[in-house]
């Protein structure tokens, strides 16, 4: 009995170049989201990091990732050097430097 009323029933109307190309519309539509809200943002974060790291040179204030305030001065390619106090250099991946600390006189916005 159930057979027959599957029989009887009518095809889906769903079916065919319509449903396929709104499906790929949609694929389409969540990549470009996720690519302005996800990929781009983070490309473009990785190469201001990476233009950050180029830039520095010696007698920079900078601060590392772990949060150690010191004075740039060895530089080599794989890491830095720095002066935390009168007779404390330490060594770190060139990697682990956070921010470049802007000295007293270049601070924006002093007033």
């Amino acid at each position: 009995m159930v057979d027959l009323a599957y029989a009887a029933a009518q095809s889906p109307s769903g079916s065919g170049v319509g449903s396929v190309m709104t499906q790929v519309v949609f694929f389409a539509a969540i990549f470009a989201i996720f690519y302005f809200l996800l990929i781009r943002p983070q490309q473009k974060q990785k190469r201001e990091r990476e233009a950050l790291l180029r830039t520095v040179k010696k007698g920079d204030r900078v601060v590392t990732s772990s949060g150690m305030h010191g004075t740039v001065v060895g530089l080599d390619e794989h890491t830095v050097t720095l002066k935390v106090s009168d007779q404390v250099k330490l060594q770190f991946d060139r990697g682990a430097i956070g921010r470049i600390v802007p000295a007293a006189g270049e601070r924006e916005g002093a007033a």
